[in-house]
């Protein structure tokens, strides 16, 4: 993939001199002859380094050198000054230049300042992508779980990971598609080279092909600007289509046939783009029976479905739901500047007998809101949402809703300020009475109570033995 320089200079012959030099070399030219031109050059297109000449008509080079720094803080720019300019142009060093040069340098020596100020910005770019991508939002370590199952998985993603065949993840929303994914990257050949996710179902379809794209300048009305995308900004690293059973028939088959050709071409582009990507998909739904019914190409289900990894619910895996639990109060405790130690007896038998539909995510939101209500060391009962505290086992070991249960059996009519709260005293002093097996200190503590005795005097009001 070409790389494009920008040179913008005021004489008459230099430029074109270095522009057919540098062409030579593979690298796509611009010429601006002052620094206005310059920076509309800039705005209009991708520019990957810019030899600037510091001393132009109307606009000097310093100050244009300051403004492409607002427009770009991450072009690489190479000063070009005569001798006596020097002081000049170490300013200009400060305000960011990777380099300069002395008129009069051979092209030799332009050629190796340009190429090491290129091997700089890309050394830096890949710095910046890791760190995002090993930022807090995002650990190794959430590939959690003991199970035999789950064991068979890892390995699998292992192996996975050092072939470059595409890979499609099946498995329910929030069960950890997307970490599964970054792990393959991370343990890939690729783990230099950026990972670019794109969830296919949040973007509108007439938009997703210039997302993948990109777009040529005048593509359409609002193109003032050439823009890379995903496809190429991925290029020597990964792209991650979560969702990939929402992409219409039309983005199917050209996807299909960057999988096959490895190239593409930008909206309104008549220039093809080579790329070494690798894809990985990622979808929720049953792309078998897609493909059966026509919503998806079997030619590309079968292409991105070279090696498939099923993940299971987080129901039926309720040995890790404890082990995630974890994983996230330690992230939590550094984030929110909290110190929960702890998880109460009563409020983990809560989490391991709630069906999680909304799996390892829901769990992810439900310990964040745990920790926020929390004001000790340990999260209580009373700290989870009423979709998991508001059911308690029978002796009979079924699942009931108190409230269901009491608006059932009651007369029918309007209910009084009184009778419900009175019903919501006894539902509390019941529900912790039940959490602490019956331990009325327990029971106490996890109502908020200083003292037993406002427990016992409740229980005695309500009638509770």
């Amino acid at each position: 993939m070409s790389l494009t320089i920008l040179i913008i200079d005021d004489e008459p012959h230099l430029p074109h001199q270095l522009a057919r030099f540098l062409r030579k070399h593979t690298y796509e030219v611009l010429l601006a002859a002052d620094g206005e031109a310059g920076l509309r050059e800039v705005h209009g297109n991708t520019v990957d380094l810019v030899l600037l000449d510091l001393r132009l008509p109307r606009l000097g080079g310093l100050e244009v050198l300051a403004q492409m720094r607002k427009m770009d803080e991450e072009v690489p720019v190479v000063i070009l000054t005569a001798y006596g300019d020097v002081q000049t142009a170490v300013a200009a060093m400060k305000l960011g230049a990777a380099d300069y040069l002395l008129k009069g340098f051979d092209l030799d020596e332009l050629l190796l300042v340009v190429q090491r100020a290129l091997e700089k910005s890309a050394m830096s770019r890949e710095l910046r992508q890791l760190r995002k991508e090993r930022s807090a939002h995002y650990h190794f370590d959430y590939l959690v779980g003991h199970s035999e199952r789950m064991s068979e998985i890892f390995d699998l993603v292992a192996r996975v990971a050092r072939s470059d065949a595409s890979v499609l993840i099946m498995g329910e929303s929030g069960t950890g598609k997307e970490v599964i994914a970054r792990a393959i990257h991370e343990q890939s050949g690729r783990n230099q080279g950026p990972f670019h996710p794109l969830n296919c179902a949040a973007i509108a379809h007439q938009l997703l092909e210039s997302e993948l794209f990109g777009f040529e300048q005048y593509a359409f009305t609002d193109a003032k600007k050439q823009k890379r995308g995903l496809l190429e900004l991925a290029d020597g690293g990964t792209l991650f289509l979560d969702e990939i059973g929402e992409m219409p028939l039309d983005m199917q088959a050209k996807l299909l046939r960057v999988l096959e050709t490895r190239s593409f071409f930008r909206l309104g582009g008549n220039k093809e783009v080579k790329i070494d990507v690798r894809i990985l998909a990622a979808t929720n739904r049953d792309l078998e029976q897609s493909r059966k019914d026509g919503s998806f190409r079997p030619d590309l289900f079968f292409r991105l479905a070279v090696l498939k990894i099923p993940l299971p619910p987080l129901r039926e895996r309720p040995g890790d739901i404890l082990l995630f639990a974890a994983r996230f109060i330690e992230d939590f405790n550094k984030s929110l500047g909290r110190n929960i130690r702890s998880i109460a007896p009563e409020a983990q038998r809560l989490l391991l007998a709630y069906s999680w539909p909304g799996n390892i995510r829901e769990l992810k939101n439900v310990i964040e809101r745990a920790i926020i209500l929390s004001n000790g060391e340990e999260l209580l009962p009373a700290h989870l949402p009423y979709e998991i505290v508001g059911t308690f086992e029978r002796n009979d070991g079924m699942l009931q809703d108190p409230w269901e249960e009491w608006l059932n059996a009651r007369p029918p009519g309007p209910i009084a300020l009184e009778e419900l709260s009175g019903r919501l005293e006894q539902y509390a002093i019941r529900w912790a009475l039940e959490m602490a097996q019956h331990n009325r200190m327990r029971a106490a503590e996890l109502l908020g109570f200083t003292k037993v005795d406002q427990l016992r005097y409740l229980m005695r009001k309500h009638g509770i033995e």
